[in-house]
Parts: structure tokens; C-alpha cells; sequence
């Protein structure tokens, strides 16, 4: 369980990074986007890749990098 939160907060770091939305994003939201975007990577992509903590890194990111763009652009739009 712990191992999921970090790995998902690490995750959802990298796709902070990605999408230069990492400063503003709070640790909650990083793992909230790296757990999300977990889920909807593996659904969309599978499991291929090197695995951590039971979550498919590459598809993972991917996923990841998804959600933090849908969610950026809907917070935007709110606006």
C-alpha cells in the first residue's frame, strides 16, 4: 500500500514535469494523477514495460501525463 502511494507520487512528479504543471501541483495531486493515471495508462496501453509496485512504468507516465492535460485544461476553462 505505502509502496503505491510513493510510486504513484513519483509518477504523477514525472508528469507534473512533463506538462510543466509539477511546481503547482501539491503531493496529494501527484499521487491522485500518478494513481489515476496508472489505471487509465494500463487500460489504454497494458502492462508492458518495467513494472514497480504492481503499475507499468511507461504506461503508467503515459497515463499519467493524460490526466494532468485533461485536467489542466478543464481547470483552465472554469476560469
Amino acid at each position: 500500500m505505502i509502496w503505491s502511494l510513493i510510486v504513484g507520487a513519483l509518477i504523477g512528479l514525472i508528469a507534473g514535469a512533463i506538462k510543466n504543471k509539477g511546481s503547482s501541483m501539491g503531493w496529494i495531486a501527484n499521487i491522485l494523477a500518478g494513481l489515476v493515471g496508472s489505471f487509465v495508462g494500463q487500460a489504454l496501453l497494458g502492462t508492458w514495460g518495467p513494472s514497480l509496485a504492481g503499475m507499468a512504468l511507461i504506461p503508467s507516465i503515459v497515463g499519467a501525463v493524460i490526466v494532468v492535460a485533461v485536467v489542466s485544461f478543464v481547470l483552465s476553462k472554469m476560469n
